[in-house]
């Protein structure tokens, strides 16, 4: 297939691109920055100005949607807070304007979205089913999810993987937590009780790419592997990979609240999600533990 991917070279975007260029189909970027020379065609855009190459989505048999500021990254200040959700709307606005017009044959569109959408669950196992919550992170998400159903109503088969923690060693969320722990000075965070819902990046890149092309995958699927753990297990299981001891105390979650502010609920919150509805479709996760997903990240480290 022809794949066109949003967000294309970020974290995920990159991963997926290599693995789908292994399998054999042509992969091609949606960039503010449309540079050529690199392995991929690019395609030009611009969301704020609602401008799009036109020869973008023609191209396409389908496309991916990755697009969207990091929420991890910047202080969440009522301006960081509307470019979050500016960068994804506009994003998936765009896109559905394109796709009303004749002249394509885009049969799918894959739509990122996240575990966020159901805040902090505690010990509650989160499905597909399971109302959002009502905090920023939840608001975010079900905007998100919302500005991609119009783009089902035209006929599209619309999946939208609900991603959880991506395990890379190439950024997100786990370099920033082995850095210290190589350095012997890894710790749990708050009362280490909250659960995190982790995948591991190949199986997500897998599963986007059975979205993609197996005709069953439709509407939310939590992206996530069977086995979440919590934040003192995570920290564990990571220290034992890496061959470190853990040596201080939790970091109390008042002092995370002090440093974060609102932003803290991102490593405070329990967000235990279930993998149920990716295993019922057939979805064979390479890495179902957290130490199998460790160890083979960090195996030529």
């Amino acid at each position: 297939m022809n794949i066109l991917i949003t967000g294309g070279t970020g974290l995920i975007g990159t991963r997926l691109a290599e693995l789908l260029t292994a399998a054999g189909h042509h992969v091609a970027l949606l960039s503010r920055s449309p540079k050529q020379g690199g392995p991929y065609p690019i395609f030009g855009w611009d969301t704020e100005a609602g401008t799009i190459d036109p020869a973008a989505v023609p191209w396409a048999d389908s496309i991916v949607n990755l697009a969207g500021a990091n929420v991890g990254e910047g202080r969440w200040t009522d301006a960081r807070k509307r470019e979050l959700r500016d960068s994804r709307l506009t994003s998936l606005n765009l896109l559905h304007r394109e796709l009303a017009q004749p002249g394509h044959h885009v049969g799918v569109v894959v739509s990122a979205s996240a575990i966020g959408l159901y805040g902090d669950t505690g010990e509650q196992l989160a499905t597909e089913e399971t109302r959002p919550a009502a905090s920023f992170l939840a608001s975010l998400t079900r905007q998100w999810e919302a500005a991609a159903a119009p783009i089902a109503a035209l006929g599209i088969r619309l999946a939208l993987p609900r991603i959880g923690v991506v395990l890379s060693t190439h950024g997100g969320a786990l370099p920033a937590m082995a850095t210290p722990t190589k350095l012997g000075l890894g710790a749990a965070l708050g009362s280490g009780r909250q659960y995190i819902s982790w995948i591991h990046i190949d199986d997500l890149c897998r599963l986007l790419i059975a979205m993609l092309t197996e005709a069953k995958w439709q509407g939310p699927t939590n992206a996530v592997a069977p086995y979440p753990a919590t934040n003192q297990a995570f920290t564990e299981v990571l220290a034992a990979v890496l061959h470190r001891p853990l040596l201080l105390p939790r970091i109390p979650a008042f002092a995370l609240r002090l440093l974060l502010g609102e932003q803290s609920s991102i490593v405070l919150d329990s967000t235990r999600v279930s993998a149920a509805k990716a295993l019922a479709q057939g979805f064979a996760f390479e890495y179902s533990t957290l130490r199998a997903a460790l160890k083979a990240l960090y195996a030529s480290k």
